[in-house]
């Protein structure tokens, strides 16, 4: 069986919804939303592949597709929105990381010690 070949339609209907994710994205990765744990690796990674998607979408724009041509700025916008966002974001994640390396080691110091003073308790 022969895959189906892409419609301006197809490209259309894809690049509004990876729009929609980006913007999305967008707000949750602005350094207002303290929390940046609360981003799960797997949203990173569809987050990438819809990326790599719109890619193929956007190659293939035709000049007659004025709808298309205007999605596609949008998610251009997108982009470039977000790459202004992902440093600030690397470091509240560095931070984060940090943070739970701390939390960690405090936790196995407390756990050495409740093991060595079992007689105290």
């Amino acid at each position: 069986m022969l895959p189906r070949m892409r419609t301006p339609d197809d490209d259309l209907a894809t690049l509004r919804a990876i729009n929609k994710n980006l913007k999305s994205a967008l707000v949750r990765f602005r350094p207002e939303q303290q929390h940046c744990s609360a981003i799960k690796p797997d949203e990173l990674s569809d987050l990438r592949r819809a990326i790599l998607q719109a890619g193929h979408c956007v190659r293939g724009i035709s000049p007659q597709a004025p709808e298309l041509k205007n999605e596609s700025l949008e998610y251009r916008s997108n982009l470039e929105q977000l790459k202004q966002l992902l440093p600030d974001f690397q470091v509240r994640l560095l931070a984060e990381k940090s943070r739970l390396e701390v939390a960690k080691s405090h936790v196995a110091a407390a756990a050495a010690w409740a093991g060595g003073s079992t007689t105290t308790f």
